[in-house]
């Protein structure tokens, strides 16, 4: 009887298990309109979290609900806004705390390739890390997970979203399908996309700043160049992906005052002062620049690298060798491009606006449209 009794609970718990799981069941809809240029090299996604139709559609409204925040006042958008290539326009952000934070709003764009860490200074090495940093951060949206995780199971919506997603709702899952979204925000139209697949032409001016883009100056072959392929490969124009090859000291600071970096994940003193060199794609919305806002527009991008840099014991040997004139040992560090070759390089930088990406309903408020449809 002992024997049968302890069968017949198996069973029921077997049975139990099995009703749970196909109740639960992740879904198998992934992304059949799901589109990357094939220009821009191989990608992967996380065999534990695919692109699915359901967490890209809840990870698009967890982007822009301010219920991630203490105060219900701050989203995800609120420092990534669309129109701004999901920068917002600030020398650095201000979250909940009213705070003016240590870094400039990155752009989400392109978040596939390049450095697979994130942030200014790396500390996130996966999508799904660097979308639950901000929520949890004191001074950026400070949200406690256990209680945004009961606020999301008292909303009807989020209950049936998360379940049909994930099967529940939790930190991870929450990481999760923000991630999946973030995923989608590929920017491949702009005009030098439609230059690269032979749709148009450049001007003369945008394509000679793009070969001085693509140039490292070599003065003894009469090479001029603006240097910028060097740490913004030539598609993607972000840093390159293997290992911290997308991290770069671009001489912003002297030793005396070089803020930490990518030293603050690695403790490598060899790596203080090294910040992920972001994509140039839309980079022309995306101001003010550089990891601190310093820099106000595209011209004085270019005065820095022009003759501002300055030196420091991690400063780039690719930036110290750069030259567009014979270099002495005394020689103050620039690229010494003349003004037409810095109009033209800004000139090529305007080329890698999209506008299709910066108006795509795919990535905009879904709660403004629910709104307009009522």
């Amino acid at each position: 009887m002992k024997i049968t009794a302890i069968v017949v609970a198996i069973a029921f718990l077997f049975i139990a298990a099995t009703i749970y799981n196909l109740q639960n069941k992740k879904p198998t809809t992934h992304l059949v309109e799901f589109t990357a240029p094939f220009i821009f090299g191989r990608f992967t996604v996380p065999e534990s979290n695919p692109l699915t139709q359901e967490s890209v559609l809840l990870g698009r409204r967890l982007f822009y609900d301010p219920i991630l925040s203490s105060n219900k006042k701050v989203s995800c958008a609120t420092c990534h806004k669309q129109a701004l290539a999901f920068t917002d326009g600030l020398k650095t952000s201000v979250g909940v705390s009213g705070t003016t934070l240590a870094f400039n709003s990155m752009s989400l764009v392109n978040l596939m390739w390049g450095p697979k860490h994130f942030f200014w200074d790396g500390r996130a090495s996966s999508l799904e890390e660097q979308a639950i940093i901000p929520i949890t951060h004191h001074d950026e949206m400070a949200c406690n997970i256990e209680t945004l995780i009961v606020d999301l199971n008292n909303d009807e919506t989020y209950k049936k979203l998360f379940k049909q997603a994930f099967g529940n709702i939790s930190a991870q899952n929450i990481a999760k399908a923000l991630a999946s979204f973030q995923r989608t925000l590929i920017s491949a139209n702009s005009r030098y996309d439609q230059y690269l697949r032979g749709e148009i032409s450049l001007t003369a001016i945008e394509e000679q700043g793009r070969k001085l883009f693509m140039a490292h100056p070599d003065t003894k072959v009469v090479l001029r160049g603006g240097n910028c392929i060097d740490c913004h490969s030539q598609f993607l124009t972000s840093g390159f992906g293997t290992m911290f090859d997308g991290f770069s000291n671009n001489g912003l600071d002297n030793d005396q005052t070089l803020q930490p970096g990518l030293f603050t994940l690695t403790q490598n003193e060899a790596h203080r002062g090294l910040f992920k060199a972001p994509t140039l794609r839309n980079i022309a919305v995306t101001s003010p620049y550089m990891h601190d806002g310093r820099f106000a527009t595209l011209h004085e991008v270019l005065a820095h690298y022009n003759g501002g840099i300055k030196r420091s014991k991690t400063l780039s040997p690719l930036i110290i060798e750069a030259d567009n004139i014979p270099k002495t040992q005394n020689d103050h560090i620039s690229l010494n491009l003349n003004d037409d070759e810095v109009t033209a390089i800004i000139a090529f930088l305007h080329t890698l606006t999209d506008e299709e990406f910066l108006a795509n309903r795919a990535f905009s408020n879904p709660f403004i449209a629910e709104n307009s449809d009522d």
